[in-house]
Parts: structure tokens; C-alpha cells; sequence
């Protein structure tokens, strides 16, 4: 079975679909691997790597597309690429379908299998496969980082001939996956972190990294999945006038909360930013869905009465190289499910699999994309 991992086209992205470390893996699956020339340059791997791990490298994209049983990628193809798929083929990334609605349309239309690796239902067995942890492991690690780098003050604290320098006070909002490691990186740099979460759950996890749980007087709000369940307005209303003396305390506040396929929740209004100290910084990790803070833009860094509010988007991009090894595990992982003796041969009686088909045989499979494409043509 030929599986082709093209070039990421989107603006900014330097990670690649697969790393040479992971075509000995796939080999065992019989799978055979082409790569475009030139692929994982942006994540530091060339050409000559993945020849000498055994893959094929391709002159170009078109080559790719034209042959291919199955193309991975990290984001979506544009609607260009989509059409230059191999009609009946499969295509496997981050879809991110609800919002690409157009794109599923294409993808109907030249009969893909497309499956979004952003759908895998929470459960032990798709851990492996798990993307979205994955890289929201870099997402967080990147975010306490950046905080570091932009604020001014030490994280750690400091005992000196010429005084003690006391650690910065770092809040995190979001104990998931990218919310812990946030917590995990700030800790190992030194600093006071505190946390919350609407998730009860999140509490013994927080305190297992040396982080103090912040206890606000609301009802939690567990979702399905481990997720935090999508709050209602008054809630959040509650939840801000709460939280606001928590933000103005701290020199640091890196937002991390999602809801997938939902705007993510706003936590820090512009308000709470104007009450922090001269210096501090607000990373939001959440800009590119939304947004946790009132006044973040996505990729920009704003300045508000000298507080520095980052919007991040793809921060997993930045550390492009262990980001790429990590997902590259995830779709081998999923490519070994969907791949029996050396076939594409998708068991849609698995849940991993019937939860993230997206299109399949020219039909929408996902339902909640179906019902945001039927409603939109209503």
C-alpha cells in the first residue's frame, strides 16, 4: 500500500506528517512511503534521511497525489490540493471538519476517505493515536516558555549577595493537556503556579505537579470525553468576577481552555488585563478558537498598559521537530488500525474508526458536520 506525505502548504506550518523514524514502523505494516522532495525540511529532516530509513522521495506534489492509496498530512489540504486527490482514495490529518466545510464538500464530491485524527473519541486505546494531546504537549510546553522569555522577571526565585529575588506567580486557566504541561514547565523554571479548571478532576492532577489548585465557589462543569462541558453565559459570568483578582495577583496567566468544535470560553477580560502589573504577560493558547482572553489576536503580541498579551497560533509549529516525531507516531499508529495485510481495510465496526471518518464512498459519515452542512443548505 503506497502512502504519500506531502509538503505542508499552510503559512507558518514547519512540521511534517512523517519522520524517518517512523518509515520502519509503517514497513513492518507493508506500507510503503514517498515522501515530496524537501517535505521535512521546515521539522530538520532532509531528503536523505528518509531514503536511507527506506521511503521514497518524490520531485514534487503531483507525483504524490496521482498514485497515492492514502495521504497524511498535519493540516487540511487547501481546496486545490483536495482536488488533485486520487478519486476513491484516503486521506488522513488534522480536518478539523466544522471548519472546513467547503472542504468536505470536495472531498464528497472526489470520493475520499478522510479521517480527522482531531475526532478520536477519549478512550485508552486511541492514546496512541492521540493528536491533539500530542501536540497540545508542545502547544503547553511552547506557552510557559514564551511566558518566560517575555516577562520582566525571573521565574525562579533567586538568594543573592544583593537580596532575594522572589519567584513570578504564574496562573494557568485549563488543567488539560496543554494547561499540565504549561504547569510542569513553569514549576521546572522556578515558579509560584497556580491553576483552575471547571473540571473537579483536574484538581489532583494539578497538585501532582506542585501547582495550587484554585477552589472558586461554582458547580463543576465536567463534559463528555474528559473535556470541560460548554458553560452557560451566566456561568462564565460568575466564573470572570471570581477569577478577575486571581489575574490582577499574577505576573503571568497562560490560558489554555477548549471546547472541541466550540469557541473557546472567555476567561480574561480586557478588565482583568488592565488590573495586572506593569510587565506581565498573558499567553493565550486558545487565540486561534476564540480566544480565553478578551484582547488577544491570533499570531499577534499586543501591549495593554504595558502588559504583553500573546494571541498564540500554531505553537506546536515552533518546536517543529519533536512535534513532527509525535505526531508522526499518532498516524502510524492509526495507519496499523486502518491497514491489514497490507490493504487499506478500515473496520467502521471500531469506534476509533466510525468516530473519525469524516467522508466516505461520495457521503458525510461525521454527524455534526452533515447536520452544519445540511443546515447551512437549508
Amino acid at each position: 500500500m503506497d502512502v504519500a506525505v506531502p509538503r505542508e502548504t499552510t503559512p507558518g506550518e514547519r512540521r511534517v506528517a512523517t519522520v524517518p523514524e517512523a518509515i520502519a514502523r509503517l514497513a513492518a505494516k507493508d506500507i510503503k512511503v514517498t515522501i515530496e522532495s524537501g517535505a521535512g525540511l521546515g521539522a530538520l529532516y532532509d531528503d536523505e534521511s528518509y531514503l536511507a530509513a527506506g521511503a521514497t522521495v518524490a520531485p514534487d506534489a503531483d507525483v504524490l497525489y496521482g498514485t497515492a492509496d492514502v495521504v497524511c498530512k498535519v493540516q487540511p489540504p487547501t481546496l486545490g490540493e483536495a482536488e488533485r486527490l486520487r478519486e476513491d482514495s484516503a486521506l488522513l490529518c488534522m480536518l478539523q471538519p466544522a471548519s472546513n466545510l467547503e472542504l468536505v464538500q470536495v472531498l464528497v464530491r472526489r470520493r475520499i476517505m478522510a479521517f480527522s485524527l482531531d475526532l478520536l473519541p477519549r478512550i485508552s486505546r486511541a492514546q496512541a493515536m492521540d493528536a491533539l494531546s500530542s501536540q497540545a504537549t508542545v502547544t503547553g510546553y511552547c506557552g510557559a516558555l514564551f511566558a518566560a522569555s517575555r516577562l520582566h522577571r525571573f521565574f525562579p526565585m533567586f538568594m543573592t549577595a544583593a537580596g532575594t529575588v522572589p519567584p513570578a506567580k504564574v496562573l494557568v486557566l485549563g488543567a488539560g493537556v496543554a494547561g499540565l504541561q504549561a504547569i510542569a514547565t513553569a514549576r521546572r523554571l522556578g515558579a509560584v503556579v497556580r491553576a483552575y479548571d471547571v473540571r473537579p478532576a483536574a484538581r489532583d492532577e494539578v497538585r501532582s505537579l506542585g501547582a495550587t489548585f484554585v477552589e472558586l465557589q461554582l458547580e463543576a462543569q465536567e463534559g463528555q470525553g474528559g473535556y470541560a462541558a460548554e458553560q452557560s453565559e451566566e456561568f462564565l459570568a460568575r466564573q470572570r468576577e471570581l477569577i478577575g483578582n486571581e489575574v490582577a495577583a499574577a505576573d503571568a496567566v497562560i490560558t489554555t481552555a477548549a471546547i472541541p468544535g466550540r469557541r473557546a470560553p472567555l476567561l480574561v477580560t480586557g478588565e482583568m488585563v488592565r488590573r495586572m502589573r506593569a510587565g506581565s504577560v498573558v499567553v493565550d493558547l486558545a487565540a486561534e478558537t476564540g480566544g480565553n482572553c478578551e484582547l488577544s489576536e491570533p499570531g499577534a503580541e499586543t501591549a495593554v498598559n504595558d502588559v504583553v498579551v500573546y494571541g498564540a497560533s500554531n505553537l506546536a509549529s515552533s518546536l517543529s521537530t519533536h512535534a513532527s516525531f509525535l505526531y508522526a507516531r499518532n498516524i502510524a499508529e492509526m495507519l496499523a488500525l486502518l491497514v491489514s495485510d497490507g490493504a487499506f481495510r478500515p473496520d467502521f465496526e471500531d469506534e476509533i474508526v466510525s468516530s473519525t471518518c469524516v467522508t466516505c464512498a461520495g457521503e458525510i459519515r461525521h454527524g455534526a458536520t452533515r447536520a452544519l452542512i445540511e443546515g447551512g443548505s437549508s
